[in-house]
């Protein structure tokens, strides 16, 4: 299967925003080296999963706003995620809230990378 590296490193974004299995320091400087797009996929796709009311909200979301207070430039990169023409090809087929994980982070990556 074709992009196995950059589906690790996304998978390793999204869990160590999940899970809290990374250091800040870490977290933050794999999403420093993402593609701007690939960030502002996994923030949506964190947002429509963890909604208020989840059990696990409190942490995930918060560990969201961790790393965006520990780096002001996170804003422009998800903005400039946002801009991509990628993300309105996905607004119109696809629903966050329908896809698990591995399969969103594995579509995200093929798509970007492809």
């Amino acid at each position: 299967m074709a992009f196995q590296h950059e589906k690790r490193h996304a998978r390793r974004i999204l869990s160590g925003i999940e899970d809290g299995n990374l250091r800040a320091s870490e977290l933050r400087t794999l999403v420093d080296e993402a593609d701007p797009a690939l960030i502002y996929f996994i923030f949506g796709w964190i947002r429509a999963h963890y909604p208020a009311d989840h059990p696990a909200s409190d942490g995930v979301l918060g560990r969201l706003v961790e790393l965006g207070t520990d780096n002001p430039a996170l804003a422009s990169k998800l903005k400039e995620g946002q801009a991509d023409p990628l993300v309105e090809w996905f607004d119109d087929a696809y629903t966050y809230r329908d896809l698990k994980a591995t399969a969103f982070i594995d579509l995200i990556v093929e798509k970007l990378e492809g």
